[in-house]
């Protein structure tokens, strides 16, 4: 038997969207199946967190600007001190031994709306001794239709000279597609809400990163 890549080329791997069973697989409780004794994900914030308690929230849509109603989006952010909770996190100062970092959910089967309620990150310092990120939030999502995860980033409005510093938003041209990233900010009761739609294709695509 010869192995492919003995001729010299390997054969490309069939790819497969997500499916419908992610949602039964990943989030069952918001598929009506409440199979876990502990639901996980659903909130990277407990009771001893640190920090600005906010809520982000958005819908999907695809390039006809029809809602996405079965999206699962996972975030990974910062804790208030710009820490992230994991080993590879050498960065000096304290750290939030409350607060997770990572949560994932799905848009509702309705609405097509998505959010967490988390607290608001701080800054991130960048490798290679760049400067600080601005704060922001690491997107994930997948869906049926999409052969891989997109990955993007949600940025605060009210933090305006932080971005205007971030060194990746300074990387994304024309500098007008930046604003795909930034998050207008509203009120819920006494919380803060900063809104991010995510348009997959079309005029107002959302930047998305190579990771």
């Amino acid at each position: 038997m010869i192995a492919p890549n003995e001729l010299g080329y390997l054969p490309e791997t069939p790819s497969q969207t997500a499916g419908p069973y992610v949602h039964i697989g990943l989030i069952p409780r918001q598929a009506g199946f409440d199979i876990f004794d502990n639901n996980l994900g659903e909130a990277p914030v407990g009771p001893a967190t640190k920090g600005e308690r906010i809520r982000i929230e958005g819908r999907i849509l695809d390039g006809s600007g029809t809602l996405v109603r079965d999206a699962l989006v996972e975030i990974w952010q910062a804790d208030s001190f710009g820490r992230y909770p994991h080993p590879a996190d050498r960065q000096p100062g304290p750290r939030d031994e409350g607060f997770r970092g990572w949560a994932r959910t799905g848009t509702d089967f309705e609405t097509g709306l998505w959010s967490f309620e988390t607290i608001r990150p701080g800054r991130v310092a960048g490798r290679h001794g760049h400067r600080r990120m601005a704060p922001h939030v690491n997107l994930w999502i997948v869906a049926r239709g999409l052969n891989i995860g997109l990955s993007t980033r949600l940025y605060f409005e009210d933090e305006e000279a932080a971005n205007a510093e971030d060194p990746v938003l300074r990387m994304i041209e024309p500098p007008a597609r930046r604003r795909t990233l930034v998050a207008r900010r509203e009120m819920r009761g006494d919380v803060p809400a900063y809104v991010l739609d995510i348009h997959l294709q079309g005029e107002n695509e959302t930047v998305f990163f190579d990771v």
